[in-house]
């Protein structure tokens, strides 16, 4: 990783990038810098911050900017920043950067992880008794108007596999393990850690999925993960399985999904993450027969861009510091 410590400005000059379109809880306002700015006035005093909106200014901002906070990423602009030494991205996931080749070597790339546990923690929880207890299906009898009881045990002994164990999948983690099931976890080198009885690395998923109550997606979007469980994958799991997917859509062969959710294969699947976002009003998922769609909320608060910028203050006075960077991204591991 590059050294952000050799020659440091004497006041660090850090633009903040925004796009219109996204949801106003990811906006980087100046009200928003200025209440976490009270919260770190020692390091503010240091920063010297510019806020721009779609590309306004984004061409003369980058021509004197030490540090970005984006949301929205402009590749060309980016790369050909001069000073440019390290861009922070708004979320957990840099799949949007991927692959890093036309990023300049010297820029270090710190992302948001950590700061969407909580909020993860409780989603998985909600999602994974709302599987068990059938709640899709009393959901569509409802709008059917039918009476249609649905009986389920506890779910305390089942298992979750989890795969991707990185912040959020450890947070999945922790609300099946608050709600008695057996966690096990697959992580790209299969170590051992968090919750979960047994971890196991991607190559021996398949030993796994027939083992599955339920299965939760939390894994970044990389090359190695892009359509990982794909329909073979999905015909391994048990009948009667459930799926919850929160880390991103083309992990998972969305298609052949709904066409188990379709028969008596799955019990029901919830997802908060597709291709398209916002998903398009013709979109065959709202109507997909035992699933529950939620509009990429699992992990965001309303005080998200808050926790945003304490986690940038928090690298940056590590940086002032010399002290290396929390949540570097790795170029070659694309997470």
């Amino acid at each position: 990783m590059a050294n952000l410590t050799s020659n440091p400005p004497a006041r660090f000059r850090l633009h903040l990038e925004n796009a219109r379109a996204r949801d106003p809880l990811f906006h980087l306002t100046p009200e928003a810098w200025q209440a976490a700015a009270a919260r770190h006035a020692g390091l503010a005093a240091q920063v010297e911050v510019s806020i721009g909106w779609d590309g306004d200014i984004l061409a003369t901002a980058l021509s004197e900017a030490d540090g970005l906070i984006a949301g929205p990423i402009d590749r060309q602009r980016i790369a050909a920043a001069p000073r440019l030494k390290w861009l922070h991205t708004t979320g957990a996931g840099v799949d949007q950067l991927v692959p890093m080749d036309w990023l300049p070597a010297g820029v270090v790339v710190t992302n948001s992880s950590g700061i969407h546990a909580d909020k993860a923690e409780d989603y998985v929880s909600m999602a994974l008794l709302m599987l068990h207890t059938r709640m899709p299906q009393m959901i569509a009898s409802q709008h059917a108007g039918m009476w249609e009881p649905e009986h389920t045990d506890s779910i305390a002994g089942k298992t979750a596999v989890i795969v991707g164990f990185g912040d959020v999948g450890q947070a999945a983690g922790r609300g099946a393990a608050r709600l008695g099931l057996k966690v096990l976890a697959v992580t790209r080198s299969g170590k051992t850690g968090g919750t979960a009885a047994e971890v196991v690395a991607v190559a021996d998923l398949d030993t796994l999925l027939p083992r599955a109550d339920y299965l939760v997606i939390a894994t970044p979007l990389t090359p190695e993960t892009r359509n990982l469980i794909d329909a073979r994958r999905l015909g391994l799991l048990p009948r009667g399985a459930g799926l919850i997917n929160i880390g991103r859509a083309p992990v998972v062969d969305y298609a052949a999904l709904a066409a188990r959710l379709a028969g008596d294969d799955l019990c029901g699947a919830m997802l908060d993450v597709f291709e398209t976002e916002p998903l398009p009003a013709d979109a065959p998922w709202w109507n997909t027969p035992k699933l529950i769609v939620t509009p990429h909320v699992s992990c965001d608060a309303p005080d998200y861009i808050q926790r945003v910028f304490d986690a940038w203050f928090a690298n940056f006075g590590r940086w002032a510091t010399g002290i290396a960077l929390h949540n570097q991204v790795s170029r070659s591991a694309g997470y």
